[in-house]
């Protein structure tokens, strides 16, 4: 289907072939699920993937055009010379292109190419749909032995990140078990009961950050190190989240931008036409919501509208922050944006992580306990000191 999206006069093709392709994409990894409660993470990793994939070839179908390129105006009819027309520009201004070809492109046809690279992108850097996208600032040299240096050592920190935040999630009774558990312990008193929540849902969210983080390293190492990619192919996926001072920066910016055409695709495209800017920006975020649900309860881990309205409700509270602006002339931004996003973010969105934990989210181990700095070296350091402060009940919890 990538490939037929990158040939002229293919529409028709395209489109007798969706039913077939997405038929037999969710037939390949819906009907080869791992089984056990304690692979359920890993289940709905593979029905996100799955889902996705679905949504990409929705996208390559359903345009008549075909996928053009920045600077195509047809399939292979370029407005600019084709030296220009790679890779984007961040939304901060910051060239994102390159213009020397790679040396796969070099030494590929160039139908195969296109179709691997059609494939292979995500946020569409370089082509029109990722056309506006941000685009984070590359801190990396771009010379390209340090540039993997620097990469190897971000993943490992990114590994350690990801180990602590889930060694500090499975001390949570409940939310350790396959069997998911909530994240409101209901034995605590009120204000312990609420700590422990956001201490857990900032470790989820912390968690998914370094993931993301941890992969895209992995990809880049492979690109760059065993594919001879350039290094400004593969800028950053995430624009440090945290530090985000308006909700719509944390959306449009510093969120991982990866499932951005998927998301217009399961509803934003259909929102705008039958709501315009509004029903875009609803649309979105009701795809998101349908993707992260529908892949957790496609296993039999049964439907949570809580899980819906989480993303749902970030529409109406980014319209708010549009409305401060024109009623107040100022935007949402410096203290009191940030602790707008936290509030909307880490507040609000604990009904999101509890609704995935009471499902199993927590009950299979990301990192194998055998590669475990945490659990290997920290744990049993703590147990032992707190053994030696007579914190027994401590000491047993973290053994």
């Amino acid at each position: 289907m990538a490939y037929l999206a990158r040939r002229p006069e293919t529409f028709l093709y395209r489109l007798m072939l969706l039913p077939l392709v997405v038929s037999v994409t969710l037939g390949s990894f819906f009907r080869f699920i791992i089984p056990g409660a304690e692979y359920t993470p890993a289940n709905w990793g593979i029905a996100a993937f799955t889902i996705f994939m679905v949504s990409r070839v929705i996208d390559w179908a359903w345009r008549p055009e075909g996928m053009l390129k920045v600077g195509e105006e047809k399939l292979s009819v370029f407005v600019n010379p084709p030296n220009q027309r790679r890779g984007g520009t961040s939304t901060d201004g910051t060239n994102a292109s390159r213009t020397s070809p790679s040396i796969w492109e070099r030494h590929l046809p160039s139908w195969l190419y296109d179709a691997l690279e059609l494939f292979c992108t995500l946020r569409g850097i370089g082509w029109t749909f990722g056309v506006g996208v941000h685009v984070p600032r590359e801190h990396k040299s771009l010379e390209r032995f340090v540039f993997l240096r620097q990469t190897l050592a971000s993943a490992l920190r990114r590994f350690v990140v990801l180990d602590f935040c889930e060694s500090f999630v499975k001390l949570v009774p409940g939310v350790n078990s396959p069997e998911g558990g909530t994240i409101f312990r209901p034995e605590l008193p009120i204000p312990q009961r609420y700590i422990l929540s956001t201490a857990v849902h900032v470790a989820t969210g912390s968690m998914f950050i370094a993931s993301f983080e941890l992969l895209y390293d992995l990809f880049t190492l492979i690109g760059v190190g065993l594919l001879f990619n350039d290094p400004l192919s593969w800028p950053p996926v995430m624009d440090h989240p945290w530090q985000s001072d308006s909700l719509h920066e944390f959306w449009a910016k510093r969120w991982h931008q990866l499932l951005r055409e998927t998301f217009f695709v399961y509803g934003g495209f259909i929102g705008g036409a039958i709501a315009g800017n509004i029903g875009i920006v609803f649309g979105t975020f009701l795809g998101s919501g349908l993707l992260h649900e529908l892949a957790i309860c496609s296993h039999g881990r049964g439907l949570d509208p809580q899980g819906i309205l989480f993303f749902v409700q970030q529409a109406p509270l980014l319209i708010l922050e549009k409305l401060w602006t024109r009623v107040t002339g100022h935007r949402v931004n410096g203290i009191y944006g940030r602790l707008w996003v936290l509030f909307c973010i880490v507040i609000l969105g604990q009904s999101l992580v509890d609704s995935w934990h009471r499902r199993g989210l927590g009950g299979c181990y990301v990192i194998d306990p055998r590669i475990s700095p945490v659990r290997l070296l920290l744990l049993p350091c703590l147990g032992w000191f707190t053994e030696f402060l007579g914190l027994h009940r401590i000491s047993a919890l973290l053994s």
